[in-house]
């Protein structure tokens, strides 16, 4: 799970523990699919969305749907919640602002 915050990448070196815990977050996003159900979750109204609505958005398995949902978990990304047979997902909006601070461009200088 992603907990290390650090300065932009341009105003400090990484720390390896830094790097370690934002590669797993970066690896997580790097897959297009994972990419695609962040995307689909974060941007939902309401800021929850239904398996059962995300399965219709790809020409995939559930198993290999489920599989891509795990990763995103355990990098932090989302959270779920079971609600009877259905599992509903959120993004965690605190994790997203950590992997994009560190991509922040410098400050401009003088």
């Amino acid at each position: 799970m992603l907990t290390t915050c650090c300065l932009p990448l341009t105003q400090e070196p990484l720390t390896a523990g830094q790097a370690e815990s934002l590669a797993h977050g970066f690896k997580a996003v790097g897959d297009p699919i994972r990419l695609r159900l962040l995307s689909l979750i974060a941007s939902q109204d309401g800021g929850e969305v239904c398996v059962c609505e995300l399965n219709d958005g790809f020409e995939l398995t559930g198993p290999t749907i489920s599989h891509h949902l795990k990763v995103l978990r355990e990098a932090g990304l989302i959270t779920s919640e079971r609600r009877g047979t259905w599992v509903y997902y959120r993004a965690v909006p605190e994790v997203m602002a950590r992997l994009s601070a560190v991509l922040a461009p410098a400050a401009e200088r003088v």
